[in-house]
C-alpha cells in the first residue's frame, strides 16, 4: 500500500495523540500546559469551543484522535484536537518570524488517560516565543497566554 500524504497525517496526528495519553501532566508540561477537566473529552472541547468563539476567536478545525483510529481498526481512548486562532494576534507574530506559523494557529487537544482522568492541554505561548526567537511582540504572547489560561480554566470546568 502507497501513504498518502493524507494518510501520513493520521498516523503522525494518532501516534502524537497516543504519546500524550501516556504523558503525566507534571512531565508535558515542559512545552504544554496541562490542566484536569472536570468533564469529558467532548464536553471539555465543547466547552472550549463555545468560549472561543463567544469571544470571536476562529476555530477552524476539529480532529477526533479516537474516531479516526477506529477507522485505522486501532484503538485510543477519547483524544480530541481543537484547531483555533486570532489573525490579529497570529499575523504580526509570523510578521515577525514566518516560521512561527508552523506552530498557528493554536492547538488544544483533551485526551483521558489510563485512569479515566481527562486532561486539558495547550503550548505555553512564552515557549513558542523562544523557540522561535521572536523580540519585541512581548505584549501578544502575554495576551494569548493571559486568554488561553481563562478560556482553558473555564473549559475544563474550573
Amino acid at each position: 500500500m502507497i501513504a498518502t500524504p493524507a494518510s501520513i497525517l493520521r498516523t503522525l496526528l494518532i501516534a502524537t495523540a497516543a504519546t500524550l495519553s501516556w504523558l503525566a501532566p507534571a512531565h508535558a508540561d515542559d512545552v504544554l500546559i496541562v490542566k484536569e477537566s472536570s468533564r469529558s473529552v467532548p464536553e471539555t472541547i465543547d466547552a472550549l469551543q463555545k468560549v472561543l468563539e463567544a469571544k470571536g476567536i476562529s476555530v477552524f478545525g476539529r480532529v477526533d484522535h479516537q474516531a479516526n483510529a477506529k477507522k485505522a481498526g486501532l484503538e485510543l481512548p477519547p483524544t480530541t484536537l481543537l484547531i483555533f486562532g486570532n489573525p490579529k494576534l497570529g499575523t504580526p507574530l509570523m510578521q515577525t518570524n514566518r516560521q512561527i506559523a508552523i506552530d498557528l494557529p493554536m492547538k488544544a487537544l483533551a485526551w483521558q488517560d489510563a485512569d479515566g482522568k481527562v486532561y486539558l492541554g495547550y503550548t505555553d505561548p512564552k515557549k513558542l516565543e523562544a523557540r522561535h526567537g521572536i523580540e519585541g511582540r512581548d505584549a501578544i504572547f502575554a495576551k494569548m497566554a493571559k486568554a488561553l489560561g481563562a478560556m482553558t480554566d473555564k473549559a475544563a470546568g474550573k
